[in-house]
């Protein structure tokens, strides 16, 4: 197994994180993994972007130039990712912000209203891991249990009380993906 993801928003979406949450996940798994953050210096409102690169053998270079899986949470990080993203591999677009329409045939596209469904679990700013559970839930490069391990270790003092919100909405991403891309 091998996977190379970018996933890129606005500063302040939460797409470091989101990559975070991968990379450590990975490592509980015993996986090789990379995590390569990449921002503006506008942060809050700029771009943001990391990539990840999770695999079952060494990684003998982190820069992905063409994902097998790419979240974008703003429009200009669907403009400049959807085109890169590996034949087969899959597209998880932000339909809250992003209203463009993938025309490629040759990828799985999941449009999900990733901050809604945040919104109804207690935040919108949940998205970024709505949009990681509907990832999973299509290529299963991590175990839900994993995360769930991850969440409960690596989310900060100040953010404790939405450890509980975040697993659910790791799993309401699947969900959604697993009802489109059957």
């Amino acid at each position: 197994m091998h996977q190379e993801i970018i996933i890129s928003g606005f500063g302040g979406q939460g797409a470091l994180f989101a990559g975070q949450l991968l990379a450590y996940g990975a490592l509980e798994e015993g996986r090789h993994v990379t995590w390569i953050p990449s921002y503006g210096p506008e942060m809050r409102g700029g771009t943001a972007n990391c990539t990840v690169i999770i695999s079952d053998e060494e990684i003998g270079s982190p820069l992905v130039r063409h994902p097998t899986a790419a979240l974008v949470m703003n429009p200009p990080s669907f403009e400049r990712f959807e085109p890169a993203v590996k034949e087969g591999g899959v597209l998880v677009v932000n339909a809250s912000l992003i209203s463009n329409v993938s025309r490629r045939d040759d990828i799985r596209v999941i449009a999900i209203q990733a901050n809604e469904i945040g919104a109804e679990l207690g935040t919108p700013q949940m998205a970024n891991v709505v949009m990681v559970g509907a990832m999973i839930g299509v290529t299963g490069v991590l175990k839900f249990e994993t995360l769930d391990k991850v969440l409960e270790e690596h989310i900060s003092a100040r953010h404790r009380d939405k450890i509980e919100a975040n697993k659910k909405a790791l799993r309401r991403g699947a969900t959604f993906a697993d009802k489109i891309v059957a």
